[in-house]
């Protein structure tokens, strides 16, 4: 579907003037189709695109002014919005949603803060755009440079995380781009509600409030649009479940950066077996799986190496099973934990490609090294990875050889965070390999054109 901005009923009825279409063909229309919300979506991209262009005409202490604007905003307004994300939990929970999802819906005073924090940090940054990335004198006597310019609109489709609102937003306006947003149903009061802070950070630094789009529409008529509005936007991420992303990938017609998926893995080395090894593996895993286990880089996989299995698992299963993680093992995992005493379930094929998201953890004794970097390859998601080892050539060969944006040795995968990296917040994680890898910051939300400068040459 193009992205025009008159009315789509209107655009159908043309087809059946002009091209004969029979009117017969619109029952097979879904009855929830609603051509007035198609269209509004559409307005929406065409508005985003035009303040895209005042945008990218901004100075980078313009741009800046409008975060710190909507950081007074955002504190200022706090308890409307925690009364907000009231709204949505209470729907939550009726609906019995999960806590590991429900904790990435909660909004707190401290959540608030932190993000007013983010928008400042963020503000403070380089500015990402006019960087000059390469640049000779052509042998025409031309002078080239390839500078960093915005992508002009970009659009987030993302689930239950209203923190997404503010962290795309900043990311966007620093960059230089507009933002349309569509969040899920599950988060609509918190989002609408970040999304009416933005736009008043934007008026109040006197920048077009049209410069980020809330979608308020959740069916799927207005998701696919925006999938296929090549228009009007110029990149589109998505942000949630495997199911949202690979719909977007597969449907969407509008370049799409992968996102998020995380089935990470930490690996018990056979080197990393002392007493105080054990003791500073038990406090890793358990940050890694239970600090947030809604999160995509939350581990979701332990893998054991056979030589000290008997003596880890059992100090590695009593910390889970404190922190009442439920934890699915191989039969040599089952037949270790039964002789201590422990009862745990089996691990299906299913269960090592599995994004858990909830406190669930397989669990799998591997043969050593070589094993365990062959089973992430294949059940990973290239998100992050870890090794714990005191063995400097293991380490370096697992860096080397695990096919995941980020590796880690003797740490918790939950450092991949934009805020971690030093980023001040993220847009998304990109588990893909082209343009941008890992957590994506302002910078990756930019492009490059080509200046050239001559003096009368032609060709």
């Amino acid at each position: 579907m193009k992205c025009y901005s008159f009315s789509v009923l209107s655009a159908l009825r043309v087809c059946v003037c002009v091209y004969g279409i029979p009117a017969r063909l619109f029952h097979t229309l879904p009855e929830r189709f609603d051509m007035a919300s198609v269209s509004s979506v559409l307005e929406q991209a065409a508005a985003a695109k035009k303040a895209s262009h005042e945008l990218s005409l901004l100075s980078c202490d313009a741009r800046s002014h409008i975060l710190l604007c909507t950081a007074r905003v955002l504190r200022d307004r706090a308890d409307a919005v925690l009364k907000a994300n009231a709204l949505d939990l209470a729907a939550a929970r009726e609906a019995d949603m999960s806590e590991g999802l429900i904790d990435r819906l909660m909004l707190t005073p401290a959540r608030l803060e932190d993000m007013a924090s983010s928008l400042e940090e963020i503000s403070r940054q380089p500015d990402p755009l006019g960087r000059v990335v390469g640049g000779s004198v052509l042998a025409s006597g031309i002078h080239m440079q390839q500078i960093t310019v915005p992508m002009g609109v970009v659009c987030v489709i993302y689930e239950a995380r209203p923190n997404v609102t503010i962290d795309a937003f900043a990311l966007c306006i620093k960059s230089g781009n507009a933002a349309v947003l569509k969040g899920g149903s599950a988060a609509k009061h918190s989002c609408a509600a970040l999304s009416e802070i933005c736009k008043e950070g934007l008026r109040q630094a006197q920048v077009t409030p049209d410069a980020i789009q809330y979608i308020m529409a959740t069916s799927h008529e207005e998701t696919q649009t925006l999938m296929r509005c090549r228009e009007s936007i110029d990149l589109l991420i998505p942000r949630g479940s495997a199911r949202l992303i690979q719909s977007v990938v597969q449907h969407a017609t509008i370049p799409t950066i992968e996102t998020g998926v995380g089935n990470c893995h930490i690996y018990l080395h056979a080197s990393y077996a002392s007493d105080e090894d054990l003791e500073r593996a038990t406090r890793i895993l358990i940050n890694a799986k239970c600090s947030r286990p809604g999160v995509c880089n939350a581990c979701e996989s332990l893998l054991v190496d056979e030589a000290v299995a008997e003596k880890a698992l059992p100090v590695l299963l009593k910390a889970l099973a404190s922190q009442q993680v439920e934890v699915r093992g191989c039969a040599r995992t089952q037949e270790i934990a039964k002789a201590k005493g422990f009862s745990i379930a089996s691990a299906d094929e299913e269960d090592w490609g599995r994004e858990y998201l909830d406190l669930i953890l397989s669990v799998r004794v591997v043969s050593g090294l070589d094993e365990a970097i062959a089973h992430i390859n294949r059940y990973g998601t290239g998100h992050s990875e870890a090794i714990l080892t005191n063995d400097f050539r293991a380490a370096q060969s697992f860096c080397a050889r695990v096919d995941a944006a980020a590796v880690y040795v003797n740490a918790s995968t939950r450092f991949t965070d934009g805020g971690c990296f030093g980023m001040g917040a993220e847009i998304g994680i990109s588990t893909q390999k082209l343009h941008a890898r890992g957590p994506m910051g302002a910078f990756a939300l930019t492009t490059t054109k080509y200046l050239l400068i001559g003096d009368g040459q032609i060709r």
